[in-house]
């Protein structure tokens, strides 16, 4: 008698999560590309990013991503320092 409620509840959890692990849909973060670029003297970050964005994608928007992709505190730049720019 006391495995009766231990297979009932099984059976109850099996009937609610089954159909929702079989709908569910799992999606891989994408791959990012990055582009390494140098630091020149002179070099912002907003040069930088105008320099290779696209005509759908603004200049701050660039700008985030480069600061996102670098862990960078500050937009403060030295020349010789490796960027990732993100493709």
């Amino acid at each position: 008698m006391t495995l009766m409620p231990l297979i009932s509840l099984l059976s109850l959890s099996l009937v609610v999560t089954l159909p929702v692990l079989s709908s569910a849909r799992l999606h891989a973060a994408g791959v990012t590309h990055y582009r390494i670029v140098t630091v020149r003297p002179g070099d912002t970050l907003w040069s930088i990013a105008a320099a290779r964005t696209g005509s759908n994608e603004s200049i701050e928007e660039a700008i985030d991503r480069i600061t996102a992709a670098n862990h960078l505190r500050s937009a403060e730049l030295r020349p010789g320092q490796h960027l990732r720019i993100p493709l």
